[in-house]
């Protein structure tokens, strides 16, 4: 696959995978819809060997659906000790709250 990256690009994958070196590092990509933000991350999380895992929603999704995704998510690290990327973006979280999640529609 013919792959073109910008300087620009280059610069945020290293700082990404710079992140996911350290013990328990997390970061949150903050930029306009479309600018690579998860695509950065999973080529990042990809050359560091690292699995990505993604909430995906569907209709009927609920808060339980998404403690289910967290148990499979502890499963893979905890159980299975992989080394795992958990890439959760803003458009499942629909309304934000104190301590709690209102998850998509």
């Amino acid at each position: 696959m013919a792959l073109v990256l910008f300087d620009n690009a280059l610069e945020h994958l290293t700082k990404i995978q710079r992140v996911l070196r350290i013990d328990e590092g997390n970061c949150m990509l903050v930029g306009v819809e479309g600018s690579g933000k998860q695509s950065l991350t999973r080529l990042a999380a990809f050359t560091a060997g690292y699995t990505t895992f993604e909430v995906v929603l569907s209709r009927g999704y609920k808060e339980a659906n998404f403690r289910e995704d967290l148990k499979v998510l502890y499963q893979q690290l905890g159980v299975e000790n992989k080394a795992v990327t958990f890439l959760i973006t803003d458009t499942i979280i629909v309304e934000e709250g104190n301590c709690t999640m209102q998850l998509g529609k």
